[in-house]
């Protein structure tokens, strides 16, 4: 077969369930066989969404290779062998008898298959323009044109240079869905609503009899999975009362995190945003994450997508794995900050309030519904503030019936039509048991932990009363007292600005209180206080509410939050709060040993009350023996 296939030899050929030989050593050798075609992790997040249709049938094989066709194929190996599926080097799974063969992708050269060929789109339907694939290789990353290497090359966009025809719409154009022959490549085209079969008979009527109407199975997870939006939530450590606020991109230069869109459409929008997110929202008030398209992970690398975001992350950002925690993380977004891309489709389906930061128009069908959801969505001012923008769309937020109405005209209604369409192709009947797809699962716990120097504003309300909001870009005052505020600046002990460490006023961080590299609360915290005379105050936070603090020359404190006030008067808060407010409590006394005293006195008896945002939040205070009873 033509082109490199991953490195495969004849040495790497599977021999058992399949094989010359595999008759001798199979257990269960008569079954039927399904042939799952990925391109490259993109293709590959929307397969496994549908191989548990499969799931406890006995009569099914299941059988995975890789086309090798992507420019992105970085990532892809690593996840079939963690599928635990027999992976066919691509000459092999070519020349072995299949029943039916499943892709989510136009790559690779998908008709030397035996079996029936399914097509599945691994995004909203067909909504880009990409230019011409090359002849006899179907390759979606495809774009522009280079004659001097007699060969087309990845880009972004339409793929269409200026004064040019502007370049077909991927998945429904002749290039991408007929033969060398003119015949259909598939036999199934799975669409998941009616305007994407008239926009396909309108493009290429050769191939509109191969359309099946079966839905969205990526969305109905995600619709399913919307009660347990709020363990989603606490999954990605957003506390209640915390806004969530998902940045979403596809890859290629026009999208949010791209580098050569064109203004207005277009720009280094991310890199002008990064910083701001940590100068214009309080930590304790936002939670920022991001998801980024699988090409990008892959194609630049995970470790320098962590490279390029690692102040963003130490200043509080999730960055979201892309194939399993981005729907989550969509369903527990109160706002998204997306592009042309299907997941800030996908969001404005669900309901959520979106914001474009990026829309370039020419790289979308004109007749596709998201076009005219780009055209009437919101947009991103860049170089306006950012906080009111975001306050003011979540507040004026009335979905727009588009997104919902045509991501899928039968919704829920995916597993039941894709089985069915799946044992028809095979000539075999369905099992007996209802079809379904597997529930989204529940993302391990991602604390929101901010390393970065923190600049906290705190203004003394009352007796034991404290406002505090905490900030990871520049001092709201300039570094000095704010209006109505004093300021103090709270380090993690982890903190990459190490040289900071001697300016904190307050060094926190957080552990088991039982962790046997700190002694314990009682013991780290005397141990910072030694190591940073100008330190006042160090915390030591044990779980979700509560810390242990030594105030400079006295006994360690507990602080914990009074159960049940969180949830009557505002949103719970990360108990480094506390102690900042306890800070800012005993600081308004002066440097009086005498009124530090009396003031601690005070809040031991009548405990503290604390506001971040409209949160009120109230504080027991316990004295140091119970403090190191109780961590």
């Amino acid at each position: 077969m033509r082109g490199v296939r991953m490195g495969y030899g004849r040495a790497d050929r599977v021999r058992v369930p399949v094989g010359d030989d595999a008759a001798r050593w199979a257990t269960r050798g008569t079954c039927l066989r399904v042939l799952v075609v990925v391109h490259n992790v993109t293709s590959a997040t929307r397969l496994l969404d549908v191989l548990p249709l499969f799931d406890d049938d006995l009569r099914v094989q299941l059988l995975v290779t890789c086309t090798g066709s992507s420019a992105f194929a970085a990532g892809t190996a690593e996840l079939l062998a963690d599928t635990g599926i027999p992976v066919l080097p691509w000459e092999q799974a070519a020349e072995t008898r299949v029943d039916l063969v499943v892709s989510a992708s136009f790559g690779g050269q998908l008709d030397v298959f035996s079996g029936k060929l399914t097509i599945l789109s691994h995004g909203v339907g067909y909504t880009k323009r990409l230019a011409t694939p090359d002849a006899g290789r179907r390759t979606p990353d495809a774009g522009r044109r280079t004659p001097d290497a007699g060969r087309r090359t990845p880009d972004a966009g339409s793929g269409a240079r200026a004064g040019a025809a502007p370049a077909p719409v991927f998945g429904l154009a002749p290039e991408w869905l007929l033969t060398p022959r003119g015949t259909p490549l598939a036999d199934a085209l799975v669409l998941s609503h009616p305007e994407q079969a008239e926009r396909l008979r309108a493009a290429c009527p050769e191939a509109a009899p191969t359309a099946v109407l079966a839905g969205d199975p990526c969305y109905d997870r995600m619709l399913a999975a919307r009660p347990y939006r709020a363990r989603f939530r606490r999954a990605l450590g957003v506390r209640p009362g915390q806004r969530l606020v998902l940045l979403n991109s596809t890859w290629n230069p026009q999208s949010l995190f791209g580098d050569g869109g064109r203004p207005p459409e277009g720009g280094d929008v991310i890199a002008a945003l990064l910083d701001r997110f940590a100068d214009e929202f309080p930590v304790d008030e936002y939670r920022f994450a991001a998801v980024l398209h699988p090409n990008i992970w892959h194609g630049h690398g995970p470790g320098q997508i962590r490279s390029w975001l690692d102040r963003a992350r130490r200043a509080g950002m999730a960055l979201i794995d892309p194939l399993d925690g981005w729907r989550q993380a969509l369903l527990a977004a109160d706002a998204v900050i997306g592009d042309h891309g299907s997941v800030t489709y996908y969001a404005a389906a669900l309901g959520t309030p979106v914001l474009l930061g990026a829309a370039p128009l020419d790289a979308l069908d004109p007749d596709a519904p998201i076009s005219s959801f780009m055209r009437e969505a919101p947009r991103l001012v860049p170089e306006a503030p950012l906080a009111p923008q975001i306050e003011e769309l979540i507040v004026r937020h009335r979905p727009l019936p588009g997104p919902a109405a045509f991501t899928t005209s039968v919704p829920g209604e995916s597993a039941v039509r894709l089985r069915r369409l799946f044992y028809s192709m095979m000539g075999a009947p369905e099992p007996d048991r209802p079809a379904s797809l597997e529930p989204l699962p529940l993302p391990g716990y991602e604390a929101a932990t901010v390393t970065v120097p923190l600049h906290v504003l705190s203004r003394v309300l009352g007796p034991g009363e404290v406002a505090i909001s905490r900030w990871a870009g520049r001092s709201p005052a300039d570094g000095g007292s704010g209006p109505g505020g004093e300021l103090h600046i709270a380090v993690h002990e982890d903190t990459r600005d190490a040289d900071r460490l001697d300016l904190a006023d307050l060094v926190f961080r957080d552990g088991a209180p039982d962790d046997p590299r700190f002694g314990s609360p009682s013991l780290w915290t005397a141990e910072v206080l030694r190591r940073h005379p100008g330190c006042a105050l160090a915390a030591y936070t044990t779980g979700p509410s509560a810390c242990v603090v030594r105030v400079r020359g006295r006994a360690p404190l507990r602080l914990a939050a009074v159960p049940g006030s969180g949830a009557q008067n505002g949103p719970a808060v990360d108990p480094a709060v506390y102690a900042s407010a306890l800070h800012a409590w005993l600081a308004a006394g002066g440097h009086d040993p005498a009124e530090t005293g009396r003031r601690l006195a005070r809040v031991v008896a009548h405990g503290l009350s604390v506001r971040t945002g409209t949160g009120l939040h109230r504080v027991r205070v316990v004295p140091s023996a119970a403090a190191e009873a109780g961590g």
